[in-house]
């Protein structure tokens, strides 16, 4: 064996001693925790959530920013075990820890939840706090911990002797089976809703037939995943929302949103399901706002109605994972709205029907991932796996003074089946139509210089909007929308969708530009 070989053996065997002494170590030299921690936050904040539904998972990261291993004799909550804030330290889960190790130029993490119960407080909103200690004695560190706690009224399907949850019927399948989904009816004293205090609903709240569903102004609705509202034939649902003064608090408009208030979920599209107007319902509808749902409006018409089934004024819908407004042969007369951005189309008129749409911004920005419609999408057909092909009149779709853009070159699609009528008429419109390959130029849908379906009505100029990948469609003062519209429409609409006055000469779209008049 020769000297090299021995001097390597011996190398090897010193460091398998070092590993195995390190091994048996049963603990660091640690120094006790001194007071000076740093952490990520002074305040934890974990936003607003309802009474006994549970909050978002919120962090705080904890430094060690000495030279020395520390040993933090405590971490916990101030209220000890009867705190409704719970802990993860890293990654053990409780509300009280002694002597947590942290090495030197290291961290850990601490995660935070709650879940609270406001009745006991008898009041409709309680600001819900506790503080995370960190050591003992005259070297304990803390950071508060603030939750605002709101009550609501929660309706949601009953649970069944079977264990299984109320349902209700949509439809059939090809096979004709029954389409069910989580669903109740609701009860004669729950068909006022107030602004009181807000409410959710999980599953599907149904107005039967025969009933109205009223919403009164201010009124707060938020819906669980895949929930909803269905009006069932000869129902109805009147929203009496009014004009808020103050435009971030929206405080006398309806509001229809998820049940997630974290500021993250704020602008989250397809928290929740649709807003359903089943065949032969109606609906009317003032200062709402509609958003983050999977279909924000949809409505199921019969194609003949005279009298429109859906009257939409002053009322925002956006940020749906699918369509903002969806009608299925329906009769919708929509004045002072706003449709935007969605992730298929603003408004998809399917099947024919009848529209009258007069100072309508619908406009699309999405920036969500893909975006598989426009910012106005008609057909006069629709497809069965079973029936085939179907057809019926698109018997109007009137746009006055309406502003149809986005960021796509082409934010119209007509779809027309020869075997029924296509009716469209433009008047007085600012609309987004680039064409650069002619694509299009032989589909008489899209002849621009015919009158008789586009009149004094402009194309890809700019409409200036104030902020429109955040849904803001107000517009500035270099926008192509000032002074587009038909002052002589009847009957007359002398305001816009927040009050302003649209005389003598109105904007196209929903929005007077106020330092211009």
């Amino acid at each position: 064996m020769n000297r090299w070989y021995i001097k390597v053996i011996l190398i090897v065997f010193g460091l398998t001693l070092t590993i195995f002494w390190s091994s048996c170590r049963k603990d660091f030299d640690y120094a006790p925790s001194s007071g000076n921690l740093q952490f990520s936050k002074d305040t934890v904040f974990l936003d607003t959530i309802f009474t006994n539904i549970g909050s978002s998972t919120y962090t705080l990261k904890v430094y060690n920013n000495s030279n020395d291993d520390v040993l933090i004799p405590f971490v916990g909550l101030q209220n000890g075990q009867n705190s409704s804030y719970r802990l993860n330290v890293d990654g053990l889960a409780g509300k009280e820890f002694n002597d947590v190790p942290l090495l030197a130029k290291d961290s850990l993490y601490v995660f935070i939840e709650t879940t609270f119960d406001i009745t006991p407080t008898t009041e409709n909103e309680f600001l819900y706090t506790d503080a995370l200690l960190f050591g003992s004695g005259v070297n304990t560190q803390e950071v508060p911990l603030v939750t605002l706690v709101k009550d609501a009224i929660f309706l949601y399907p009953r649970t069944l002797s079977n264990g299984t949850k109320e349902t209700l019927v949509l439809g059939l399948d090809p096979d004709g089976n029954e389409i069910r989904v989580e669903g109740f009816f609701l009860e004669a004293d729950e068909l006022l809703f107030t602004s009181e205090k807000p409410y959710v609903i999980y599953g599907y709240a149904a107005v039967p037939e025969n009933t109205t569903l009223t919403m009164e102004a201010g009124t707060r609705v938020h819906f669980h995943n895949d929930s909803g509202i269905l009006v069932e034939q000869g129902g109805a649902l009147v929203v009496n929302g009014l004009l808020s003064e103050n435009r971030e608090l929206l405080e006398n408009e309806v509001i229809f949103e998820g049940d997630r208030l974290e500021p993250t979920y704020a602008q989250e599209p397809g928290q929740w399901g649709t807003i359903w107007l089943r065949q032969g319902s109606s609906a009317n509808i003032n200062y709402l706002t509609i958003k983050n749902g999977t279909v924000g409006l949809r409505v199921d018409g019969d194609g003949l109605s005279a009298s429109p089934h859906l009257i939409l004024s002053k009322t925002q819908i956006y940020n749906s994972q699918n369509d903002n407004l969806w009608s299925i042969g329906a009769n919708i007369m929509a004045e002072n709205v706003v449709l935007g951005n969605a992730g298929g189309h603003s408004f998809y008129g399917s099947f024919g029907g009848t529209y009258n749409f007069t100072h309508c911004t619908l406009a699309n920005y999405w920036n969500n991932g893909l975006r598989n419609g426009t910012a106005l999408s008609l057909n006069n057909f629709k497809e069965s796996p079973t029936e085939g092909i179907s057809t019926q009149d698109l018997q109007a779709a009137n746009f006055i003074n309406c502003i149809i853009y986005g960021s796509q070159s082409v934010e119209l699609s007509f779809v027309q089946n020869p075997s029924a009528a296509f009716n469209s008429y433009f008047q007085n419109c600012l609309i987004r139509f680039n064409d650069p390959n002619s694509q299009f130029q032989d589909n008489p849908l899209y002849n621009f210089d015919d009158s008789s379906i586009y009149l004094n009505s402009i194309f890809n100029d700019d409409p200036s909007f104030a902020r429109p990948f955040q849904n803001q469609f107000s517009i500035s003062d270099n926008s192509a929308a000032i002074d587009l519209a038909d002052p002589n429409i009847v009957p007359p609409i002398t305001m816009d969708i927040l009050g302003e006055s649209r005389l003598p000469n109105p904007d196209t779209g929903a929005y007077e530009n106020v330092t211009e008049n």
